[in-house]
């Protein structure tokens, strides 16, 4: 579900811009903090390369991430939407332009950052759903298992089984990972919002949407719906993919989508233009003669109209 996270980590948008690689002295979006956590590049820079061999420049990067992500999420089980067409690619790809709410954001301050993008708090809590798929590494959530906001203990809103069996697997290796979803992993399902409620949120913000008094009973409503859920996350996914969108002749379709297109160079000549004179506009010659008897006059010369 590597493309889901993708068009999540968007910017909440999408024009790709989070694609373009950091060049020597000009970090991207791909090295912001929030991004680091972010792969499937590969399978975009895959599928941009035979989109090129069959159609060059017409599909972009935008496009393709839309619509992997939406074919990923069916083929993990989850709802087959349709989703609009027609995106071109950003120019622009700014690492502090990346502006999301972070793992231990609470509910309020994380709906600000929704809010902001014209999303309803219903949407948010919807697209949260998403992380009934995929992993987080401990690093997001240490925090919860030991010092919880510096009390020394775990959050006691965590099931303390959970706690046991994640501390044992963030104990080895380097900021080892962990599934989002602890039951069906690999299924894109509403189990993510059975495990809120059986308190086995592994992030702080995923947790909270089950005690917050402003989304709990969205979380049960969705808990109690596999319905209700896949299409409420189909209506909210268009809707966050179509955020900011570029079209029209804005922006550029690139030809990779790690790198922005080389601009066109324009040639500035040292000579200084000659101003043309203006044509001179014929006289005409009026005549007191009148026509002989017999004979028709001839029609006067015509004025050419300049502009």
């Amino acid at each position: 579900m590597a493309t889901k996270k993708l068009v999540t980590y968007e910017r909440l948008g999408c024009d790709a811009s989070i694609l373009i690689d950091s060049i020597k002295n000009k970090p991207s979006e791909k090295s912001a903090g929030p991004n680091l956590t972010v792969r499937g590049f590969e399978i975009i820079d895959e599928a941009k390369r035979r989109l090129e061999a069959a159609c060059p420049s017409t599909i972009s990067c935008a496009d393709i991430i839309t619509v992997a992500t939406r074919d990923s999420v069916a083929l993990a089980g989850g709802p087959n939407y349709a989703i609009p067409t027609g995106r071109r690619d950003g120019l622009v790809s700014n690492p502090n332009d990346v502006n999301l709410p972070g793992p231990s954001s609470s509910v309020s301050s994380a709906f600000q950052a929704f809010k902001a993008k014209g999303l309803t708090l219903n949407e948010m809590v919807t697209l949260l759903g998403a992380h009934t798929v995929g992993f987080t590494h401990c690093s997001f959530f240490q925090d919860r298992l030991s010092n919880f906001q510096g009390t020394g203990a775990s959050d006691p809103s965590m099931d303390p089984g959970l706690v046991s069996n994640l501390t044992k697997i963030c104990g080895t290796g380097s900021d080892p990972k962990t599934f989002l979803d602890q039951n069906t992993s690999f299924v894109f399902d509403n189990e993510y919002y059975n495990q809120l409620k059986l308190k086995k949120g592994i992030l702080q913000i995923d947790q909270e949407l089950a005690s917050d008094r402003t989304t709990a009973g969205l979380v049960s409503g969705f808990s109690s719906s596999r319905i209700r859920f896949d299409q409420s996350f189909a209506s909210a996914i268009v809707r966050m993919a179509s955020i900011k969108v570029l079209v029209g002749n804005a922006g550029e379709i690139r030809k990779n989508c790690r790198a922005f297109n080389p601009r066109k160079r324009t040639v500035v000549s040292s000579r200084i233009p000659q101003r043309k004179s203006s044509p001179r506009t014929p006289k005409i010659k009026n005549s007191s003669r009148t026509a002989a008897p017999g004979k028709k006059r001839k029609n006067p010369p015509r004025i050419p109209i300049l502009f």
